[in-house]
């Protein structure tokens, strides 16, 4: 299936340009063309096409995920009334009982809280827990590997959901540049440019699509 998704402006990566206007052609898990819509729907007549607000970018990447997913407890929202709805660390972890009973249901809440932030890979060194790794593939998520490893950008203040939080330019919180052939990781945000995407973070997110797949719409 080929779908092209359009945004008021594009952010390719590479050291590119951004495109206003722009959108990318994705054909099953890869990118097969972007740049101007106009010139990327006249290429590929019939595709179906998504228009999301603001900005598109390529997919981020969560360098705190094994961490966030190993030291954080995402509550149920039916524990909001007990729990709220911001994610539990620390000493709050130990009023919740053994570790086996609610492991399992935190990772997947939270691969998916990452991926209503525009989180389409996640980075992991080797030590990582493998079934923790497993669980992440099976979101759709990509892994990457070791030279992708947790920057050390958050040792005072601990692990970020948010992708963007600290990012000079959004380039530095993208897993790659779009890349024809390349497999298809997309984010759009509700925001007009790159400055007031980063000043929102990536809480702006209403749509992620993981290997050509739309993983998380927000609206």
């Amino acid at each position: 299936m080929l779908t092209i998704h359009a945004a008021a402006l594009l952010l390719p990566g590479g050291g590119r340009a951004s495109v206003p206007g722009g959108a990318v052609a994705v054909r099953d898990a890869v990118v097969a063309a972007f740049g101007p819509y106009e010139e990327v729907a006249a290429a590929h007549p019939g595709a179906r096409v998504r228009r999301w607000p603001g900005v598109l970018t390529p997919g981020l990447v969560q360098r705190d995920a094994v961490r966030l997913l190993e030291e954080w407890y995402f509550p149920d929202p039916r524990e909001a009334d007990a729990l709220g709805t911001e994610p539990l660390t620390g000493g709050a972890l130990d009023a919740l009982g053994p570790e086996e009973t609610w492991r399992a249901g935190s990772v997947r809440r939270g691969l998916h809280r990452m991926l209503r932030h525009g989180t389409t890979a996640v980075a992991a060194g080797p030590g990582a827990p493998p079934a923790l790794l497993t669980a992440v593939r099976r979101s759709g998520l990509a892994v990457l590997g070791a030279s992708a490893a947790p920057s050390g950008r958050a040792t005072a203040d601990g692990p970020r959901l948010d992708p963007l939080a600290g990012a000079g330019a959004v380039a530095e919180a993208t897993a790659a540049p779009l890349a024809a052939g390349g497999r298809a990781d997309l984010a759009a945000f509700d925001a007009p440019d790159e400055a007031a995407l980063l000043a929102a973070g990536a809480v702006s997110c209403v749509a992620t699509i993981a290997g050509g797949r739309l993983v998380y719409r927000g609206r």
